[in-house]
């Protein structure tokens, strides 16, 4: 059963950054489309970044454009989410989630129902 554990969340002024990081263990598979998605209090998931499989598509959300980079270890087990500049609204809950392709794809989602793997959820604060 693949698994997925987040770290590199806490607290932070606006204008700071953060990294976090979410390491894959045991079953492995060849063809994964990551994500990281994330949720504040009365709001629904928001999808805000995504890679292809192939790694030929890279989507982000406008609300996090330009600040946010998302990215994966040349081995696939680990992704990063490296948050610069940040801002009060960005205050969530974040995820990172995973979704098996047949073979390298393009395919990316913003949808949380199309991703069968997760992390357990880690606490992003930014206030002043």
């Amino acid at each position: 059963q693949l698994q997925f554990v987040e770290s590199g969340g806490g607290s932070v002024q606006p204008g700071g950054s953060l990294r976090l990081s979410c390491a894959a263990s045991g079953s492995t598979f060849d063809y994964l489309a990551i994500a990281w998605f994330r949720q504040a209090p009365a709001k629904e998931r928001e999808g805000i970044s995504c890679i292809s499989s192939n790694g030929g598509k890279i989507y982000y959300a406008d609300s996090v454009k330009g600040r946010f980079t998302m990215s994966r270890d040349s081995a696939g087990n680990t992704m990063y989410l490296q948050m610069n500049n940040l801002k009060p609204d960005d205050t969530a809950t974040y995820y990172c989630a995973a979704q098996v392709t047949t073979g390298y794809s393009s395919w990316v989602s913003t949808n949380p129902n199309e991703y069968r793997y997760w992390g357990q959820g880690i606490p992003v604060t930014v206030s002043s």
